[in-house]
């Protein structure tokens, strides 16, 4: 293996490893097109629902194509060890993703589950983001074409339509770009320079997304990736007319909650699990 190869994955971790049973917990499937979330009432089910929500969440990055070679993460807290996350391992493709490939990494960036690799960027990036917000239990990173154009540009999203108003007021620009993200110092960068929003836009890099859950977390990318490509035509084509400052932040309370956000998701959850549920494998 090459060593820059090397560089942007995970050494063989030495910590002790875990024994987590993850197929505990599991519950039936919601009935499709139901807007209630599932209750679980132990740690075990708790633990095997999120799962199961951010196994399908990298097959639905994967339907949109934000898949981009070995780029992109989603992570989730582990609700039983909070100082923990859960992330795709280095070199699964999203399509093929199942709850059975996930790791589960400390705080010292080592896999205590799992047998395969972490990649770095998503340590140096996602430790630093859960320890600075408690309130963030899910993180979506990606590589794709519309949230890597637009952040070419160094700005915000303007409030334009009434999707984008979703982000108005609740995203930041983090514009120190210093090529691929390895040490957790621009870990901590990008976490102070988010503060308290839900959304990053990474310039020349792409964007980040948070949430309460996976499903939160996942929709806001989706949702805030293609704002970035509906600017990208309003502004090929014309003036832009932008929607005033109170009826962007009205609407954002409107569809940018975090309900809101879980709610939207809920659709293509069900389109997974009718599409191939080999993710809950």
């Amino acid at each position: 293996m090459s060593k820059e190869l090397e560089g942007i994955m995970s050494k063989e971790s030495k910590a002790e490893k875990m024994q987590i049973d993850t197929t505990l917990g599991q519950l039936p499937q919601k009935e499709r097109g139901s807007l209630q979330p599932i209750e679980c009432k132990t740690i075990e089910e708790q633990r095997r629902h999120q799962l199961e929500r951010l196994a399908s969440g990298f097959r639905v990055f994967a339907h949109f194509g934000f898949d981009e070679g070995l780029a992109g993460h989603i992570t989730l807290r582990d609700p039983e060890h909070p100082h923990y996350f859960w992330v795709n391992p280095f070199g699964v493709h999203f399509a093929q993703m199942c709850v059975s490939d996930l790791i589960l990494v400390n705080r010292e960036g080592e896999v205590v589950q799992g047998e395969r690799p972490l990649n770095t960027a998503a340590f140096a990036i996602h430790s630093r983001l859960h320890e600075a917000r408690p309130d963030v239990n899910a993180a979506a990173h990606s590589h794709s074409m519309y949230g890597k154009s637009f952040s070419t540009m160094g700005r915000l999203l303007e409030p334009i339509t009434q999707d984008s108003c979703a982000f108005y007021d609740n995203h930041v620009l983090f514009d120190d770009f210093t090529g691929v993200v390895l040490e957790t110092d621009e870990g901590d960068r990008i976490a102070e320079a988010l503060g308290d929003k839900r959304a990053a836009i990474l310039k020349n890099h792409g964007l980040l997304t948070t949430g309460e859950t996976v499903d939160a977390a996942v929709w806001g990318f989706l949702s805030m990736d293609r704002c970035c490509q509906s600017q990208l035509i309003a502004e090929s084509v014309g003036q832009m007319e932008r929607i005033s400052d109170d009826v962007a932040e009205l609407t954002r309370n409107q569809v940018g909650s975090e309900p809101g956000m879980w709610a939207s998701y809920q659709t293509l959850y069900d389109l997974m699990l009718e599409k191939d549920d080999s993710f809950l494998n």
